[in-house]
């Protein structure tokens, strides 16, 4: 079996550049503890009180919406399958998000009780909410263990990402636990499903969990049966391999086919994001400035288009109406042109990925699509407080669906 141990990701890690590079951070950690990482759903819009679906929104606790509406489907009758959610959030934190079930009294869906969630209101509606339908969220983020004098720090920060904007990075979590589901995806694009299934399955390093680390050894002993049984609760994946790959001669393209295609799309996902993080670190001192051939994004309502005359769509540019944008490669990605494309295609080459033309199966082929690399940011202020846990900075902004507050923080702490 091949040697696969993870290498460093300076998609995944602070080796990305910062916007901000030339100002002081302050230091400090996050999510500490769950109240210092609120967020908050901006609706696109509010349910009308008429129609069969109800809308509701839940405040959750050290959950993820898909934990969230596991418990709540319970407590109502229904399938996972029939709760609609605008956005997935993480478990650490409290969130305060909208869902929606159909054909259902509102007073039952108030009612539920479950673990770690509270129901705010129910409210009727005439659809089903689904991914993408929010304006943004909202943060209020509290950072402990900061320098001396941090509060003129952050602010000078603010301030500069207020006026040009925040780099629109991929944030950590979209790599996974351990950083590697950009790697997966990669191997999984070149053909080489040995590489992507050992990613997943082995390749121990010290820190997974004792079990884990013991399950990840068996599995890169061929040990199947003994890793399957080794695994921890909550290594699904994982686990679902193992069982397969013990029922005879081992065709790592089956397993690969086995994963859930959700899993696999996001393995795939995690590399095109790799690589727009990446092409964003390459112009991170123009992302003011179109270039020639650039695709640019109309912050109003997420369109695209081909940028024709630099001259006056740079006043555009200026005022924050649009942005550049960058690649999530795919068949059906809208392509730049000129010095835009040549940049693009620059970073694809050096990663070595190719994913408009190898096949790892249709379903799992990225459809690709364009992403402002820069987003506004809104509302912001930082000060300083003390609770019970001590002193902390507080952050307190707005940002576009689809953006990550890890981006913001992270100018921030340095």
């Amino acid at each position: 079996m091949k040697s696969n141990k993870p290498q460093t990701n300076p998609a995944v890690t602070d080796a990305l550049p910062y916007l901000t590079s030339d100002l002081p951070g302050i230091g400090g950690t996050i999510k500490n503890f769950d109240e210092d990482f609120v967020v908050e759903e901006i609706p696109k819009y509010e349910p009308s009180g008429e129609g069969t679906h109800v809308f509701f929104e839940i405040e959750k606790k050290g959950l993820t919406t898909r934990d969230a509406i596991a418990r709540i489907s319970r407590q109502v009758g229904r399938l996972r399958r029939d709760v609609g959610y605008a956005g997935l959030k993480d478990a650490r934190g409290i969130t305060r998000q909208v869902l929606s079930v159909e054909h259902i009294d509102p007073k039952k869906v108030l009612a539920a009780n479950a673990d770690g969630i509270r129901i705010l209101w129910a409210k009727r509606h005439q659809n089903k909410i689904k991914v993408g339908h929010l304006a943004g969220n909202r943060f209020t983020i509290r950072i402990r263990d900061v320098q001396p004098g941090c509060l003129d720090r952050a602010e000078a920060i603010v301030a500069r990402l207020v006026e040009k904007g925040m780099l629109n990075y991929f944030g950590p979590q979209r790599f996974g636990m351990r950083g590697t589901n950009s790697l997966v995806g990669q191997a999984a694009l070149a053909g080489d499903y040995e590489r992507a299934i050992t990613l997943i399955c082995g390749v121990p390093t010290d820190e997974d969990s004792p079990g884990a680390r013991q399950a990840r050894e068996l599995f890169e002993q061929a040990r199947y049966e003994e890793s399957f049984k080794s695994w921890p609760s909550g290594h699904c994946t994982e686990r679902a391999i193992c069982k397969r790959a013990q029922r005879g001669q081992v065709d790592w393209f089956k397993l690969w086919r086995s994963i859930d295609r959700s899993m696999r799309k996001l393995y795939v996902s995690a590399f095109q994001s790799e690589l727009f993080n990446k092409v964003v670190a390459k112009r991170i001192d123009r992302i003011e400035e179109l270039i020639p051939g650039d695709v640019a994004w109309l912050h109003r309502n997420g369109a695209c288009f081909a940028v024709e005359d630099i001259e006056a769509e740079q006043q555009r540019c200026n005022q924050f109406e649009i942005s550049p944008s960058g690649p999530m490669f795919g068949k059906k990605m809208t392509q730049p042109k000129q010095e835009a494309a040549a940049l693009e295609q620059a970073v694809l080459k050096e990663s070595r990925g190719n994913l408009d033309s190898r096949l790892t199966g249709a379903s799992d082929r990225p459809e690709g699509a364009r992403r402002p690399i820069r987003v506004p940011v809104q509302d912001a202020e930082s000060k300083e407080g003390k609770d019970q846990n001590g002193e902390y900075l507080e952050l307190k902004f707005a940002l576009p669906p689809g953006s990550y507050a890890t981006s913001f923080v992270r100018e921030v702490s340095k």
